[in-house]
């Protein structure tokens, strides 16, 4: 058995190579798949539509995880720490801004 890895040719369109912006994700999951929500907000909207979906099983959910933490890592050992905005005349919430990604969370 041959234990070489085999390439994997990944074609990137260019309608997806531009991208789509999200700056609010929704995570949800059932008993086998994690579903993601990616959606985009802005000031004064009073409602915003899901720009993206992306459905994958458990064990890619964890792997996915594990990536953005290692990509992080390598991001702050490059550019420095990664701090959460705050805003600078307190905004009246005593600095605090939620955050997008974790429901009723803090940034």
């Amino acid at each position: 058995m041959d234990n070489q890895q085999q390439e994997i040719k990944i074609e990137l369109t260019p309608e997806v190579a531009k991208g789509i912006y999200s700056n609010l994700a929704v995570i949800t999951h059932g008993a086998n798949e994690f579903f993601i929500d990616f959606i985009t907000m802005a000031p004064n909207m009073l409602g915003a539509k899901v720009q993206s979906r992306i459905i994958m099983s458990p064990e890619n959910a964890k792997n996915l995880l594990g990536a953005l933490m290692e990509n992080v890592k390598k991001y702050e050992s490059t550019f420095g720490p990664i701090l959460p905005k705050r805003p600078v005349n307190n905004g009246g919430n005593n600095g605090e801004i939620p955050n997008p990604f974790i429901m009723g969370g803090k940034a």
